[in-house]
């Protein structure tokens, strides 16, 4: 099988981060046949550090995006389509999309490409997330069938059955996505031999850790998360800093946005896979299996 990858990247002022980020791609044993790196109405040095290296590697490719009067939790995935339309001519088998804020080793996308090689079904996967701020690595809780947003690889049918990135004003791009996957039979999997280095707090780079734990809340609202699972998703978040208050704020969000009847974007089919799959977990749980939040 041909086991060529395509990367994408939207950078909004990340001039702090962005060229380690790059330099992690060009030192990979297994190069991507293209990245295209969107610069979304940055005001830093963000494009000029692409541009450099643009012009250094030609499977770099630099995008500018406009500025948009009205930014939401959809604009990413704004940028990212614009990128997306770089890739329609080119021959490849998966699709990443990664943070420009993130580092790893030279062998972490062989490592993550040979696990779709030997699993047919593999359809989105990613290593394990570790989170740098106060000279410290912080490993961020994950469930193995699920990836980390910032590093996400597609098998490109996959990615195609889904049908690409969905804009969601609320938030939960990424969760949709690989629940979108798993409702079509593919699977999605967290392998803990390889690891993503994300060198600010996960929440922090566009709003207040505080302001970020009650939005996730009202992100597991949108997606249709059924209520028991939410519940035991934020006793599991207890021990995740800031300790207590941040499942707290996570679960408040959650019922604020229940309470205020908030608008889902969800279409019924997705709402109810994601009931019918957390019921099954939850079960899972009760009858000692293996399982996690």
């Amino acid at each position: 099988m041909n086991i060529s990858y395509v990367l994408l990247t939207a950078a909004k002022n990340e001039e702090k981060y962005i060229r380690q980020t790059i330099e992690s791609i060009v030192s990979q044993k297994i190069l991507p046949e293209k990245w295209v790196i969107v610069s979304d109405a940055s005001t830093d040095s963000t494009d000029d550090i692409i541009q450099e290296y643009a012009y250094k590697f030609s499977f770099i490719q630099y995008v500018r995006a406009t500025d948009q009067s009205k930014r939401d939790f959809a604009s990413k995935t704004f940028a990212l389509n614009i990128g997306y339309k770089y890739l329609k001519d080119l021959d490849y088998n998966f699709i990443g999309f990664l943070d420009a804020d993130v580092t790893f080793s030279p062998i972490y996308y062989e490592t993550i490409l040979n696990k779709f090689l030997l699993d047919l079904k593999l359809g989105v996967a990613g290593g394990i997330f570790y989170d740098v701020y106060d000279g410290k690595r912080h490993k961020i809780p994950i469930s193995y069938h699920s990836v980390g947003g910032a590093v996400q690889l597609f098998r490109r049918k996959c990615y195609e059955d889904i049908g690409g990135l969905v804009p969601l004003i609320s938030g939960g791009i990424d969760t949709y996505a690989e629940i979108s996957a798993r409702q079509y039979g593919w699977k999605v999997r967290t392998f803990d031999d390889a690891e993503i280095l994300h060198h600010r707090r996960t929440g922090t780079a566009a709003t207040k850790l505080i302001r970020y734990k009650f939005r996730q809340g009202i992100v597991e609202y949108s997606l249709g998360y059924y209520p028991l699972f939410q519940g035991l998703k934020c006793v599991g978040r207890l021990v995740e800093k800031p300790y207590i208050i941040g499942a707290l704020l996570r679960f408040s969000g959650f019922w604020w946005a229940t309470f205020k009847k908030e608008k889902r974007t969800v279409s019924k089919d997705f709402l109810d896979y994601v009931r019918k799959e957390q019921k099954e977990r939850f079960r899972n749980i009760f009858l000692l299996k293996k399982e996690n939040i």
